[in-house]
């Protein structure tokens, strides 16, 4: 858990000074927050739905979710202005640097057929965006007490300013990219 963080602090700020000549450690990118986001369509019409999504995000961060709420009004969805659509957790500190260890150490090679993420999933101010398409790869998850397979959405922000430095912080972290 503490092993990412104190990582950060020797051998990645030295690799990433090495790479891009920063006078200064202070001006190295770090990771920021690590947002969860799970988009449930169907929960208008079924609020239980949301109750298991809700349970399945706090397993898997170890931290409380918020709900997420329609912005607007969508006729054509059956939605209305706020009503609960999602849920959302933003991991900081040492909550963050456990899950993002677990994710890149203990759920990503569970997926099947995996041969990387995306390298291209950057939004070019470095932050790096991540579909997981189940829940299960999660090793908190017990499969039997899953009632329907929910992707989610994984957002690493970082203070970079370049893709270019973020994928460099983020391969250092052992982000499997694809080749």
């Amino acid at each position: 858990m503490a092993r990412l963080k104190e990582t950060y602090k020797t051998e990645i700020v030295e690799a990433m000074v090495k790479k891009f000549g920063y006078k200064n450690a202070m001006e190295v990118p770090k990771l920021n927050k690590i947002v969860i986001n799970m988009g449930i369509g169907e929960a208008k019409e079924n609020a239980k739905v949301l109750d298991s999504a809700v349970r399945d995000l706090e397993i898997i961060s170890g931290q409380k979710a918020v709900l997420t709420k329609a912005k607007k009004s969508i006729a054509n969805f059956k939605l209305r202005e706020g009503m609960p659509i999602g849920c959302k957790v933003t991991l900081r500190g040492e909550r963050m640097y456990e899950f993002a260890d677990r994710l890149i150490n203990l759920a990503l090679p569970r997926v099947r057929d995996f041969r990387g993420v995306n390298p291209n999933a950057f939004d070019g101010r470095g932050n790096f965006a991540l579909g997981i398409k189940e829940q299960l790869i999660f090793p908190e998850i017990e499969y039997d007490k899953v009632d329907k397979v929910r992707g989610m959405d994984v957002i690493f922000v970082t203070t970079a300013k370049t893709d270019e430095e973020a994928r460099e912080l983020l391969t250092l972290f052992n982000m499997p990219f694809a080749k």
